[in-house]
């Protein structure tokens, strides 16, 4: 809705996207992602919006409205455009990525890195993630692609039985396919990204942007030239991931030990 009014006021002012640019300090095609819903309003944008357009403080108001949302501040970005992409392609070294988690393994994964939370803050964390997986209920959009590192099947998060279970179901969106799915083994050694994870989003009317997260904070990056380098090392962890056919063998195997591993606990 934000977006949609920024369009409307600039195209009233008679403004391009580049002139609308130049006062809020941003190229003419972060614009047309924030007009999109691509990009968050930031509040500095929205008191500069309110200036240019007269509009007394209905963007500051409405800001502060979207400002509450359920993700962390860091992600909440990341998780909007997300929502809009065309291709999702993600590269994680260490636990399942969010659009793929199940409620045991969510669970397992707050409850770690929040020990002393209520059990209501972290069951209002468990369905918001897992209300990002809605997404892969369209048949055919966004288009998932995912790379994971081996060390993300082998680490028991949750314990056998939600390991067993969130890798039958990421395993069950592979034979369905709704996802492409490919391990990058121990065996493959150095690679390309070994200094973390990587998000990459194309959109259909707007530039690509590329997510990277570490601690308690999170990047989103629309530098086209930036943007091109992480998808180079994206396209280099393809090339040394295993082939989707074994990736899917090996996953399936390793659903099985913890399977087995539960049933004899």
């Amino acid at each position: 809705m934000l977006g949609a009014e920024v369009r409307y006021h600039r195209e009233r002012k008679g403004m391009s996207q580049g002139e609308l640019g130049r006062p809020l300090f941003v190229s003419g095609a972060f614009v047309g992602m924030l007009e999109m819903g691509v990009r968050r309003m930031q509040p500095e944008f929205a008191v500069k919006l309110d200036e240019i357009f007269g509009t007394g403080e209905f963007f500051v108001r409405n800001c502060e409205v979207l400002k509450k949302s359920k993700y962390p501040e860091h992600f909440a970005e990341a998780v909007e455009a997300e929502a809009t992409a065309k291709m999702i392609k993600e590269y994680s070294p260490l636990l399942i990525p969010g659009l793929l988690q199940t409620e045991s393994y969510a669970r397992a994964i707050f409850r770690a890195g929040l020990p002393l939370a209520t059990e209501d803050r972290i069951d209002e964390l468990v369905l918001a993630r897992l209300a990002r997986g809605k997404l892969l209920k369209d048949p055919t959009e966004p288009v998932v692609w995912v790379v994971l590192d081996e060390a993300v099947l082998r680490r028991a998060a949750g314990g056998p039985a939600a390991m067993a279970e969130v890798l039958r179901h990421i395993a069950a969106l592979v034979r369905r396919h709704r996802i492409i799915m490919q391990v990058l083994p121990f065996a493959a050694g150095a690679h390309a990204a070994l200094e973390g994870a990587i998000k990459l989003m194309t959109f259909s009317d707007a530039a690509p942007l590329a997510y990277l997260e570490g601690m308690n904070s999170g990047q989103l990056v629309d530098d086209p030239s930036s943007v091109d380098r992480f998808a180079l090392t994206y396209d280099l962890l393809e090339a040394s991931a295993l082939s989707p056919e074994k990736s899917l063998a090996l996953l399936e195997s390793v659903a099985e030990d913890y399977a087995h591993e539960e049933q004899r606990e």
